[in-house]
């Protein structure tokens, strides 16, 4: 990896369908690290970065274009074919396959992996792809500035759900450490996290009409919701309707997981699945549908379905899973 960084001049760095705060940071602090080196970084993603990440200094920057002046690229956060379907779509996976690539990840398990990346590091013992960066960096002796710093610890924050699940271990507290002394300002980075969070009011009521239509089976361990395509147009450029209503699925008692399914037109089928502490299945349901991710949060892609089928499939192998 840190080879074909040397030898690369103009680079691009690449997000999933599915931008987070671990997939965003980490791509944000590729930008100031390889920046820094002297190296020219594009960022792209095939669908617009959420309003609730816009807080982190640079999101306007990534491109929903693949550029064709690189000869590098990097793919962040993401290693399977499933999580890129703007680029199927558009076969600009033919102009990635013809330069050299690199994955950074820390997801151990997913379907249909990358096949024709030049070299990877993927580290599931990592508690976030910025971890990974980070210690990509320190290997390699690249300066990590202070914008580069609190954009690893985003990403930190965002897939330990602040430093509240699993995936946090004592490297994790020892990386927040080292990210502090770098410059990065948590309490700062919370403030924005929040005032970007903040919803309007036709969201605000859009939010209790979710929470009422939330379904429940396997007992009540099960909470389940779906969001059909006219409300992804209509509410999406405002708030993501996951986000919105999965922590209040997981605050009702007995529900040991959450699972937002949105259904598109076009015949594919997104899951977005949370666990509660104690029932770490997300991450086998999501491979066993088609997609990947950790054990307390991870998702999936299905295509040619239709949301009847693609929730009674996942529903029965999530109580499954439950009951082993």
């Amino acid at each position: 990896v840190i080879a074909a960084v040397t030898a690369a001049s103009r680079i691009i760095v690449l997000q999933a369908d599915n931008p987070d705060a671990d997939s965003l940071g980490s791509a944000l602090a590729l930008e100031h690290i390889l920046g820094d080196l002297g190296k020219a970084v594009n960022l792209y993603c095939g669908v617009d970065v959420p309003s609730y990440l816009r807080y982190l200094d640079g999101w306007d920057r990534v491109s929903p274009e693949l550029s064709t002046d690189f000869d590098l690229s990097i793919i962040v956060d993401a290693s399977t074919y499933s999580l890129f379907g703007q680029l199927e779509k558009s076969g600009d996976f033919g102009r990635l396959k013809r330069k050299p690539c690199v994955v950074l990840d820390h997801h151990a398990v997913v379907e249909r992996p990358i096949d024709f990346a030049a070299a990877s590091i993927i580290v599931p013992e990592a508690a976030s792809t910025g971890q990974v960066i980070h210690d990509l960096a320190q290997e390699a002796g690249w300066s990590v500035t202070k914008g580069a710093a609190e954009c690893l610890m985003t990403s930190v924050l965002g897939d330990t759900q602040g430093l509240t699940n699993d995936l946090t271990s004592a490297a994790t507290y020892r990386l927040m450490a080292d990210l502090t002394e770098l410059g990065a300002d948590r309490p700062r980075l919370e403030e924005l996290r929040r005032e970007f969070g903040k919803m309007p009011a036709t969201i605000y009521a859009y939010k209790g009409r979710l929470l009422q239509r939330t379904e429940f089976s396997a007992d009540g361990r099960i909470a389940h919701i779906t969001i059909p395509q006219d409300e992804i147009n209509a509410f999406s450029p405002l708030y993501n309707p996951g986000p919105l209503v999965q922590f209040d699925m997981l605050q009702v008692q007995g529900v040991e997981l959450a699972i937002v399914f949105k259904a598109y037109d076009d015949g594919h089928v997104t899951g977005a699945l949370r666990a509660n502490h104690g029932a770490p299945i997300a991450g086998r349901l999501a491979e066993a549908m088609g997609g990947g991710g950790h054990a307390y949060a991870s998702g999936f892609r299905v295509e040619r379905t239709t949301i009847d089928t693609s929730k009674t499939r996942c529903l029965k192998l999530a109580e499954e899973l439950l009951d082993a």
